[in-house]
């Protein structure tokens, strides 16, 4: 039976895989940023363009979807500058990606996320955290989610495959810190891929946990001397017992030319054995996996990457007691006349919110309130003009928008393309905003503590019950 599927993150190198795989026998929605005329010709897939941080967006993206595949990670900034921890930017998408499934009907989610060390007390690295925060935040507003679970995925275009790649290509001598020998069971990417599609067709696998893994238990330093005799060549791995995470962290994104957002959060997850617990869907579909020599024979080639000048900007601030979103965006409209003063002007005209200097007539920037997308969980703001905005390609906004548990929430600035020489906003108006956001920080985890009395006149509302959310704007 043909279904209705729509994928998120199709242009990474799973999702092209996963695309394909699928559109033999099924209808495919792919949803990226950017429309891709290569995989568009595939009449059998249609490319919606979708910018996942939208709501909006993402519910036009998943219409007429029966199941919607996750496929989506933020530890490399899709922005040429992102003031955000990794994590903040998963949760956000993840929320985003729940609440649009279920306001569209969509019956189920297929997420894949990472392998969770299963010995007793172990305490999960921020990115292993991060996929599981992701992973619950899906299934929150009611859709059920299928999380099929991997380590190492041995694929062209693969970042730690690329990475691990790269460090044995360029270092004649691998200098290997103790979480090189750490035990992991990398998968390969077709078997990743039928694996997913497994579970699209085999309704049995609705809101299970999948662990997968190719038949191989290996170290990191056995995969990369693998590697190396993959790529001919002929390596020298000498064990070094007291090289740092942070040591570690510095000399593979020097080597190997990754993003130190990309590369810490991996390393800090390799002291973990990242180890299938237990293969049960592999075990029914009788498929064990390829043997990682012949994996990573197929897989090394290098794939680059685009970034546009666009910045975004999401900080997790303190929620004090019965607040919500809308009264937050309140508070923060009352506290940032008093806090920018005297050096920043800020004007408030109903819903428009003017920023500029005293002596220049012209505003800097201009922030209109936007009403009829915000509920109790998620207050917007257009960013509708100003000196400082540049284009408005996408849609220029900033948000606070209250986390699923309840507990806190997170203010985002999307899309923003400012007007200034790029090496002057990201040294100027960059630093100002990250400046706003620890003071606004300050302020409301001093409420939060009741050292300090809210500004704004509206008083807080009962926040919604966690893991419920309202009825969605028209």
């Amino acid at each position: 039976m043909s279904l209705r599927i729509v994928i998120a993150g199709a242009s990474g190198f799973v999702g092209r895989a996963l695309v394909r795989s699928l559109a033999e026998r099924h209808d495919i929605g792919a949803l990226g940023r950017r429309a891709s005329a290569t995989a568009a010709k595939d009449g059998a897939v249609e490319w919606r363009r979708c910018d996942l941080f939208s709501l909006s967006e993402t519910e036009k993206g998943l219409v007429g979807c029966d199941t919607a595949f996750y496929l989506v990670h933020s530890m490399q900034p899709s922005e040429r500058l992102t003031q955000a921890r990794f994590e903040d930017l998963d949760l956000l998408l993840a929320d985003n990606f729940g609440r649009a499934a279920a306001s569209s009907g969509v019956r189920r989610i297929i997420y894949l996320g990472g392998l969770v060390p299963h010995e007793a007390g172990a305490e999960l690295s921020t990115h292993l955290a991060s996929r599981l925060e992701a992973e619950s935040a899906l299934g929150r507003h009611g859709v059920p989610v299928t999380a099929v679970r991997a380590g190492l995925v041995v694929g062209a275009g693969g970042s730690s495959l690329r990475i691990m790649t790269r460090l044995v290509q360029r270092l004649p001598v691998m200098v290997c810190p103790s979480w090189t020998g750490t035990r992991s069971q990398p998968i390969d990417l077709e078997d990743v891929v039928a694996i997913l599609a497994r579970c699209a067709e085999d309704a049995e696998t609705t809101g299970r946990v999948c662990d997968v893994g190719g038949p191989d238990v290996l170290t990191y330093r056995e995969m990369m001397r693998e590697t190396a005799r993959a790529l001919g060549k002929r390596r020298v791995f000498v064990p070094v017992p007291f090289v740092t995470v942070g040591l570690s962290r510095l000399w593979v994104s020097v080597v190997t030319g990754s993003p130190k957002a990309l590369v810490a959060p991996l390393i800090r997850s390799l002291r973990h054995p990242m180890v299938a617990e237990d293969r049960w869907l592999q075990k029914r579909m009788e498929r064990p996996g390829k043997p990682f020599a012949e994996s990573v024979r197929g897989a090394l080639r290098a794939e680059g990457r685009t970034r546009t000048q666009t910045a975004r900007s999401v900080q997790r601030l303190p929620l004090p007691a019965r607040a919500d979103a809308e009264w937050v965006a309140g508070e923060y409209m009352a506290w940032l006349p008093r806090f920018l003063r005297p050096f920043v002007r800020v004007e408030l005209h109903g819903l428009l919110c003017r920023f500029g200097v005293r002596g220049y007539s012209q505003p800097l920037l201009e922030l209109t309130r936007t009403t009829a997308t915000s509920d109790p969980t998620r207050a917007r703001f257009e960013i509708s003009g100003g000196r400082l905005a540049g284009s408005h390609i996408g849609s220029p906004r900033l948000e606070f928008r209250t986390t699923p548990d309840g507990e806190s929430v997170l203010a985002a600035i999307h899309d923003y393309h400012p007007s200034l020489p790029w090496w002057i906003y990201a040294n100027s108006q960059a630093h100002l905003h990250a400046f706003v956001m620890w003071g606004f920080r300050r302020h409301l985890g001093r409420i939060a503590a009741g050292s300090a009395e809210p500004i704004s006149t509206r008083e807080p509302a009962s926040r919604p019950t966690p893991g419920t959310s309202p009825s969605p704007p028209a």
